[in-house]
């Protein structure tokens, strides 16, 4: 007679959960990639790694999806060393040498550039992140790229939302599938649908070695922990709104909102 103890039996359980959950993730992720056609077949894909759990996770994911997928593309992990104070050099190396995976490591002082230009007590995000978009996408022109894919998940999306209707008057999200403002490349959100709590533990699982983002000092007054902290606030009161928020972005009907430039209101009472 076989003894299952508590302990083994919390061991399987916790297998269980982790495969459900991988299982979850790469389903949303593969759901997105089809319905916004985010992938054809040839494409040479630059996976951008931050070092946060979500570059990691999504890293993670296509690799899962291209070994299965009825299409033939590549897929290139690229990370950019911003040499910023604290970086730990050798970790995010260390991590893709396991992987034996493609994978390139730019090296670029935007640190300092960002030091000397923002005030003192400021934000330095905004110009930090238009200084490392430039760097990348001029990587990806010069090494032949034909998507862009980026880790921002489902509440980024939403959060996104929020922050251009409270500061920037504007009813505008973060797509999960864009052409750049020079046309020259396509950037993708393969996480659109997943959730950051599934995210979050999927990593924690698989141990990722987490990169902090808040090496140039505190982020805690930034707008966006505010709109996260109210989305947090908001989905312990009412279990499924930010699940719902996302669907709405999904779901719009312009002739129920007032912008003329999408709806042609003058002539609405002509139409028989």
């Amino acid at each position: 007679m076989i003894t299952i103890t508590s302990e083994t039996h919390d061991r399987r359980k916790q297998k269980y959960d982790k495969g459900k959950l991988q299982q979850r993730l790469r389903r949303l992720t593969g759901q997105a990639i089809t319905d916004f056609g985010m992938i054809n077949e040839g494409d040479k894909v630059m996976v951008c790694l931050s070092g946060g759990k979500d570059s990691y996770a999504m890293l993670e994911l296509l690799t899962r999806l291209q070994e299965k997928a009825p299409i033939n593309f590549e897929l290139v992990a690229v990370h950019l060393d911003q040499k910023q104070p604290g970086y730990p050099p050798t970790v995010m190396r260390a991590f893709l040498e396991r992987l034996n995976i493609d994978y390139h490591i730019i090296e670029q002082d935007t640190y300092s550039t960002v030091k000397r230009v923002v005030p003192e007590g400021k934000t330095m995000c905004g110009l930090c992140s238009r200084l490392r978009r430039g760097i990348l996408y001029r990587f990806a022109s010069d090494n032949g790229f034909t998507r862009i894919a980026l880790g921002h998940h489902r509440d980024d999306i939403v959060e996104t939302l929020f922050l251009n209707m409270f500061f920037g008057s504007r009813l505008k999200a973060m797509p999960p599938k864009l052409r750049s403002d020079d046309g020259k490349h396509v950037v993708i959100r393969p996480l659109a649908y997943c959730k950051e709590a599934d995210i979050l533990a999927y990593a924690n699982a698989r141990k990722f070695p987490i990169i902090p983002c808040n090496l140039c000092g505190s982020q805690d007054q930034l707008q966006r922990v505010k709109i996260k902290q109210m989305l947090a606030a908001w989905e312990k009161e009412s279990p499924g709104r930010v699940e719902n928020i996302f669907r709405s972005i999904c779901t719009v009907v312009p002739s129920h909102l007032a912008d003329p430039n999408i709806f042609d209101f003058q002539t609405l009472e002509k139409v028989s």
